[in-house]
């Protein structure tokens, strides 16, 4: 049975077994794609990205086995890559190292655990992502109110109600110095409660413009 886990290079190299090789990198990041692609906010080309990248680090690595001083220049070539590449979210990046897991472990010829660690690591990924793991929507609030009505404290009950946490981020005035506009991030206790907190809000702002929407993931972020 553990035999299916050994390198199929260990008897040595040919074209048959580096078609077989690339097919199964192929097949992984075609298997990471199909997973990504469910998120729903991944671009095409990222997508194609993840079924071409662990193909890439297959070929490189059989080219470079055994060689330092190439070992060594393909190191430099990739390492230009970070700094051609804007930051992307930690979902992404996970998926990349995904891939280039699964093209390392091909290029070795461990074909079996190469598919067999990105199904795992795809279905824990795909797991997490349904049970919602970790996921804590925040919210952005905006209220306008009046210059005679005092900030400091004037919606902390509300808050502690309607939010498990909160913060101040921005204050500025407008309409000649006659109104603030204020800035929050927030997390709620319960999002269907939303309306109920906002019509609260208005009674104590004197029914000005209150804005209320959930804050953008930042793709910057890890």
């Amino acid at each position: 049975m553990s035999a299916i886990f050994d390198s199929i290079l260990s008897g040595g190299f040919s074209v048959s077994l580096f078609l077989i090789c690339l097919a199964v990198a192929g097949a992984c990041g075609l298997i990471a794609a199909l997973i990504m692609s469910r998120f729903g906010d991944t671009s095409k080309g990222f997508l194609i990205s993840l079924v071409v990248l662990p193909m890439v680090v297959c070929t490189v690595i059989l080219m470079v086995n055994g060689s330092v001083g190439t070992g060594i220049a393909v190191a430099g070539a990739f390492s230009l890559v970070r700094f051609r590449s804007a930051a992307g979210k930690a979902r992404d990046i996970s998926a990349i190292f995904l891939v280039m897991t699964a093209g390392l472990a091909c290029a070795a010829g461990y074909v079996v655990i190469a598919l067999f660690f990105t199904l795992l690591v795809s279905l824990v990924m795909v797991l997490l992502s349904t049970l919602s793991f970790g996921q804590r929507p925040m919210y952005e609030l905006h209220i306008t109110v009046p210059e005679t009505l005092q900030i400091a404290g004037a919606f902390d009950d509300l808050f502690a109600r309607y939010a498990n946490r909160h913060k101040l981020i921005k204050t500025r005035t407008s309409n000649m110095g006659s109104l603030y506009k204020l800035s929050y991030d927030l997390e709620l206790k319960d999002p269907n409660a939303a309306q109920a907190f906002i019509d609260e809000l208005r009674c104590r702002n004197g029914n000005l413009e209150i804005l209320l929407s959930e804050k953008m993931e930042d793709s910057d972020a890890l």
